[in-house]
C-alpha cells in the first residue's frame, strides 16, 4: 500500500470512533476518475480511487467533498452520495452585496467606484471577489494611500480573470 492509502487508513480509523466529519477540499485531486491502465502510475491511481470508494462506503460518519471540477470525480462516488449541492456563481445582486462588504474599514473607496456597476459588469464567484479584495487591500496598504481607485480595482479584477482562465 502506498503512503496515501496508509495516511487515509489512519485518518478513517481515527475518525471512526470520534464522530468526526471528514471534509476533503479539492476532492477531484484525490477522488479523480479511474482511467485505462497504460502504466504503473495509472494502476496505482486506480487502486487509490478503489480504496477510497471502499473506505467511504464503510465509514459511518459524514463525509463531505468539495470541488469546482465535478466532472473530474469518478462517477462511482456520485452514486454513493446522498446529496450533491451545486453552488452557482453569484448573481449581480449577490455580487453587489459581496463587494459592499468585502473591504476592511481601513481602505477608503474612491467615489467613482459604483459597486452595482462592478457587480453587473464583472462575473466573479465569491472566492474571486475575495481574491480581488485581498490583492487590492494589500496594494493600498503597501503604498500607504489607503484609497482604492477604480483603475486599481479593475486591474485587479482583470488579473483575477486571467488567473481563472477567463478571456478578457
Amino acid at each position: 500500500m502506498g503512503d496515501t492509502e496508509k495516511n487515509l487508513a489512519l485518518l478513517f480509523e481515527k475518525a471512526e470512533f470520534k464522530d468526526w466529519i471528514l471534509f476533503f477540499d479539492k476532492a477531484d485531486a484525490l477522488f479523480g476518475k479511474r482511467t485505462d491502465v497504460r502504466d504503473a502510475h495509472d494502476r496505482y491511481a486506480n487502486q487509490e480511487v478503489s480504496y477510497l470508494l471502499q473506505r467511504i462506503e464503510q465509514y459511518h460518519g459524514l463525509v463531505i467533498l468539495a470541488t469546482n471540477q465535478r466532472s473530474h470525480l469518478d462517477p462511482a462516488f456520485a452514486r454513493r452520495f446522498q446529496s450533491i449541492i451545486h453552488f452557482p456563481i453569484p448573481r449581480p445582486e449577490e455580487r453587489y452585496r459581496l463587494w459592499c462588504n468585502a473591504f476592511p474599514s481601513q481602505v477608503e473607496i474612491a467615489p467613482d467606484i459604483d459597486w452595482r456597476q462592478i457587480a453587473a459588469r464583472y462575473e466573479l464567484p465569491g472566492a474571486g471577489i475575495m481574491n480581488v479584495t485581498h490583492y487590492c487591500a494589500l496594494e493600498v496598504l503597501a503604498d500607504q494611500t489607503r484609497r482604492l481607485e477604480l483603475k486599481r480595482l479593475e486591474a485587479a479584477i482583470l488579473r483575477e480573470y486571467v488567473k481563472e482562465g477567463k478571456v478578457v
